[in-house]
């Protein structure tokens, strides 16, 4: 407590080490996203063949999960689960980084120019910003590991495509064999251009854009629940729940909450992305409109389990990770304008 008085004398100090913290949050935002992307991208990739089963499939006889996951292993083994990693890390890399990066700084300029939309309008815009910003890196990297994941190894790609650009089964995509991110990218650019890139870029938008603002507003609407209830019942107690803890459990629930309500959206944008050259969809609209009129509401919510099972543990290490980093960075930031601020206190006297 003794530390607060003498900042307040010194706000000049404040602003390097606040421009400073906005791009660590940007660096630490990133590796944390690329980090939850690459521990959980098997269950990615099982979510993303569930999703597109009725692509790739003229039968409407969908695998469950567990189904899914003997078919890629007796397929691909290991190697079937982290297909497409590499286009998904880096994705997430430029997601983390902008998602992170851009919220504190949007959160404080809406508080401040805009005060009839703080609060939790303020975590829901700012989260939003931040997400569409890295959609223009995200969307490209989101297609090629798509394809990729549904691809799973070259054996067992072709015995779903025939040879000389003709399908065995209808409705499949017809691309070839992606080897890695460049030569995806390449073929992509080639055969469709920056459309095919941006395949599903608005059914992105339309999911990502609600995912992250319900996540940040709703932890940000728990971390208020739980400091009320810290007062409630035990107000005169000393008693405080480590924050990165805090951020890791509610972190947690605030993604796992978020993605399970997006999972509808998550599913249109994953056939947009995955059918290709060959259009069974005709936009967001028609697709979401064939979905509900083929799959009912069960077809809306495939593959909602190992979505939530996805973002509960990559969000909880996200925010996990971003409370540690503005804990480390406060102490120093207090340390540093102390410092200074005696500095001027001697050169005061001296005079």
């Amino acid at each position: 407590m003794a530390v607060q008085s003498p900042v307040t004398h010194v706000p000049s100090t404040n602003k390097p080490h606040t421009h400073f913290f906005v791009w660590r949050e940007f660096v630490w935002g990133a590796i944390a996203g690329a980090f939850g992307e690459g521990m959980m991208h098997p269950i990615d990739t099982i979510k993303t063949r569930i999703q597109s089963q009725a692509i790739l499939s003229a039968s409407q006889n969908q695998k469950s999960i567990i189904q899914m996951v003997k078919t890629v292993w007796v397929a691909d083994g290991l190697r079937g689960f982290y297909r497409g990693i590499t286009p998904g890390v880096t994705g997430s890399l430029a997601t983390g980084a902008t998602y992170f990066g851009v919220i504190e700084s949007t959160k404080k300029w809406i508080e401040e120019s805009h005060p009839g939309l703080g609060g939790h309008w303020a975590h829901f815009i700012a989260g939003a910003l931040g997400d569409t910003l890295g959609s223009f890196v995200y969307v490209p990297c989101e297609v090629m590991k798509q394809r990729m994941q549904v691809q799973g190894t070259p054996r067992s790609w072709s015995s779903v495509i025939m040879k000389d650009n003709i399908s065995l089964k209808p409705g499949i995509p017809m691309y070839g064999y992606y080897t890695g991110i460049f030569q995806a990218g390449c073929s992509i650019w080639k055969e469709q251009g920056l459309k095919g890139l941006y395949a599903g870029y608005w059914s992105t938008l339309a999911r990502d854009v609600p995912f992250a603002g319900l996540m940040v507003m709703s932890y940000e609407a728990l971390k208020d629940v739980t400091e009320y209830g810290r007062q409630k019942w035990i107000p005169n107690s000393n008693w405080h729940v480590n924050s990165s803890l805090e951020g890791l459990l509610l972190g947690g629930l605030a993604g796992g909450f978020s993605a399970y309500l997006t999972t509808p959206l998550d599913v249109i944008k994953t056939r947009l992305q995955v059918q290709g050259s060959t259009t069974r969809y005709n936009g967001w609209f028609n697709a979401i409109h064939n979905i509900w009129k083929t799959e009912g509401t069960k077809g809306l919510f495939r593959g909602s389990i190992p979505r939530i099972t996805w973002y509960i543990p990559a969000s909880a290490l996200t925010f996990m990770a971003v409370e540690f980093l503005r804990d480390h960075f406060n102490d120093h930031t207090q340390v540093a304008s102390l410092s200074v601020d005696k500095k001027e206190s001697s050169l005061q006297k001296v005079t």
